[in-house]
């Protein structure tokens, strides 16, 4: 009975199926519905604003959560306690619990979904060299690190497959430009076209430009690549016998490239996109960590990071390298969903499968 249900499963179906038994596919991708969903959130979820800062906690620590006080005695709600700070001989803030002040963590409070009283801080994951709070300023980060790597893969995918697919259906000159201005876009080094797209543009731009300006080239150096697959894949599927009678009915070119040619590509520009959205993020936070893309005081992960520029502040103040924590984790469950999409995909995966079976 198994079997004659799947028999009637449609390829979109079965690749599902497969996808779901994909551990590491599965684990990363409940992973990125958890960070994009914090992303969304970032405003009830962080208990600061990115740009609310207080000197005299500049590199606090990262604090604790507590049930049991001191003496022992427990607590239903969790709690942090106060710090004190003074400086070292050698101008070094350097901070101490004390014990004495307890801050009991209130839920749903001031439209954030905890908080303390006013005289205190929490610091869940430390603070800057300004005093902001890392934990809110990462959350914050999170839409601009994110979002940047799918609205820079959605123009080129774009880009990519229209100019993948013209050229492979029509041939001749227009496949020969097309692919010359492809093949000249990726001879350049992606980074050092990047910095050189960049350097191109007025530094004095607001984060919303920057933030368009970064979308711009990286979907500028990313569509080439993607091009070039389409269009090998264009070549064959122009040949079909579906795409033949499409055109002794007389229809237009250009229709039968959108409605015939480009969608039995998405199974291989999915997965492609899907493992490149990566290299965005990587992008965005390599040029912000140079001063080039999102400016202080908006967060990005890539600005947060540039504080660990200097060896002593990461020995001091370890907690500064957290950003990266999450740049790392975001880039693995992306790696990890687009092997397990490529897998579920791919169908010369399947008929190995069922070899192997039979074997």
């Amino acid at each position: 009975m198994k079997k004659t249900n799947q028999k009637h499963l449609s390829p979109s179906q079965m690749a599902l199926r497969r996808l779901r038994k994909n551990p590491l596919a599965m684990a990363g991708f409940f992973v990125l519905v958890l960070l994009y969903s914090a992303a969304i959130l970032a405003n009830f979820i962080a208990p600061y604003h990115y740009d609310d800062e207080r000197r005299e906690h500049s590199y606090h620590p990262p604090v604790s959560l507590h049930f049991f006080d001191a003496q022992g005695k427990f607590h239903p709600r969790p709690f942090v306690y106060g710090y004190k700070s003074e400086l070292d001989k050698f101008y070094r803030r350097i901070y101490t619990i004390d014990e004495n002040r307890v801050y009991p963590i209130k839920f749903f409070h001031n439209q954030r979904l905890f908080a303390v009283d006013k005289e205190a801080r929490i610091y869940l994951l430390g603070a800057d060299s300004r005093g902001r709070d890392l934990f809110s300023r990462i959350l914050y980060g999170s839409r601009v690190s994110l979002s940047i790597g799918l609205v820079g893969v959605a123009v080129s995918f774009i880009i990519g497959t229209i100019l993948g697919g013209v050229s492979g259906y029509f041939g001749g000159k227009t496949d020969n430009i097309i692919m010359r201005l492809c093949e000249m876009v990726m001879m350049i080094p992606g980074f050092y076209l990047m910095l050189a797209l960049r350097a191109a543009f007025p530094p004095r731009l607001s984060s919303v430009e920057v933030y368009l300006l970064i979308v711009v080239i990286m979907s500028f150096i990313g569509w080439a690549g993607l091009a070039r697959v389409v269009r090998g894949m264009a070549i064959s599927i122009r040949e079909k016998e579906y795409v033949l009678a499409a055109r002794a009915l007389g229809e237009n070119p250009f229709f039968i490239v959108i409605r015939h040619i480009l969608p039995n590509t998405f199974s291989y520009t999915i997965v492609a996109l899907t493992i490149s959205i990566p290299g965005y993020i990587l992008g965005e936070s390599a040029l912000s960590l140079l001063g080039l893309g999102i400016q202080d005081p908006h967060a990005s992960w890539g600005n947060l990071l540039s504080e660990a520029m200097g060896i002593a502040q990461i020995r001091f103040h370890p907690w500064i390298l957290i950003p990266g924590v999450f740049i790392f984790i975001t880039v693995m469950a992306f790696n990890f969903l687009g092997d397990g999409l490529r897998d579920a995909f791919d169908p010369k995966m399947e008929v190995g499968r069922r070899g192997q079976a039979l074997l």
